[in-house]
């Protein structure tokens, strides 16, 4: 998700829900990789701590797709300069998003969603990057179509055809945002017509939900998104009973990220770009709408720990 999840999100995810899953880690700009965009190289990199990772990006270019991704995987190519090998490492995985909904990416850049109505460029950015020969899996992450909920039967099988490794599906349309409910009994039937692995995403927000979900699709794994957000404990497999986590550990938890973060972004930013973390956290809380309300203005890791004593 887009600003979300960074390093420092799911290195607290990986500390707090163990190894038991894959962190797929947020779009970024093949255009932007390809021109040496130092913000999104940074953007790239990650802790070996977060593995098995995958890297997603996103472009409407087969070309620019399959070189940003050599960047990424520093595979044979003299793109790959020593200062990007300090910024990025090889990733387990690359993504292609062919489902963001957003103006932005699906209109003006002709990518995300908008992948899902130009079946043939879809297609050929799938087999450009399967050519390069990258040594890691290609996956896509898509949604049921652009506005008919059947769409994706076609488009699952063309993406196969084209070589991808995995596809994970968002049971909504673009047209739907995120509106209405996911629709997993589509997702059933595209796991029915291909033979790779098929991750089911959308409305996913708690154990009970995961179990249900892979059961009514079949789906191999299931991808968790905005659930995750101020709620990174939500990945542990490790325990047969959903996870309880206590005001105090929130807390524990809280300021681990915001260490994390203030590493990663440095003290110029303080923890301005923390906020909307915090907010994710505290939602549900009882009590705690005034101090909700005091979070949005903090800018120090002092000042957040004397905030977060009264919990």
């Amino acid at each position: 998700m887009a600003d979300m999840t960074d390093s420092p999100f799911c290195r607290v995810c990986r500390e707090v829900s163990g190894g038991d899953f894959v962190i797929f880690r947020e779009m970024v700009s093949a255009e932007a990789i390809v021109r040496g965009n130092e913000k999104t190289l940074k953007m790239c990199g990650f802790d070996e701590i977060e593995r098995p990772i995958v890297l997603q990006i996103f472009g409407g270019d087969p070309k620019i797709m399959r070189e940003a991704a050599e960047i990424i995987v520093c595979a044979n190519t003299p793109l790959c300069s020593p200062l990007r090998r300090g910024e990025i490492l090889r990733p387990d995985g690359i993504d292609v998003n062919m489902g963001c909904p957003v103006p932005k990416i699906a209109g003006k850049s002709k990518a995300g969603a908008a992948l899902m109505k130009d079946h043939e460029r879809a297609v050929a950015i799938i087999k450009e990057l399967k050519a390069a020969n990258l040594g890691v899996p290609v996956s896509v992450k898509t949604r049921l179509g652009w506005s008919k909920d059947d769409e994706i039967l076609e488009f699952a099988q063309k993406l196969e055809q084209a070589g991808a490794d995995a596809i994970t599906i968002h049971g909504r349309t673009k047209k739907q945002g995120y509106s209405g409910v996911a629709n997993w009994d589509r997702i059933k039937e595209v796991k029915k017509l291909v033979s790779i692995p098929v991750i089911a995403n959308g409305d996913i927000h708690s154990r009970e939900d995961i179990a249900r979900c892979l059961e009514i699709t079949g789906a191999d794994g299931v991808m968790i998104g905005r659930a995750a957000l101020g709620n990174p404990w939500i990945f542990d497999m490790r325990n047969t009973k959903e996870c309880e986590i206590a005001k105090i550990d929130v807390v524990k938890i809280v300021l681990r990220h915001a260490e994390l973060h203030l590493e990663h972004y440095g003290e110029e930013f303080g923890l301005k770009t923390f906020r909307k973390h915090l907010l994710c956290y505290f939602r549900g809380f009882d009590g705690v709408k005034e101090l909700r309300q005091r979070l949005v203005r903090v800018e120090k890791y002092e000042e957040l720990g004397k905030e977060l004593e009264s919990l």
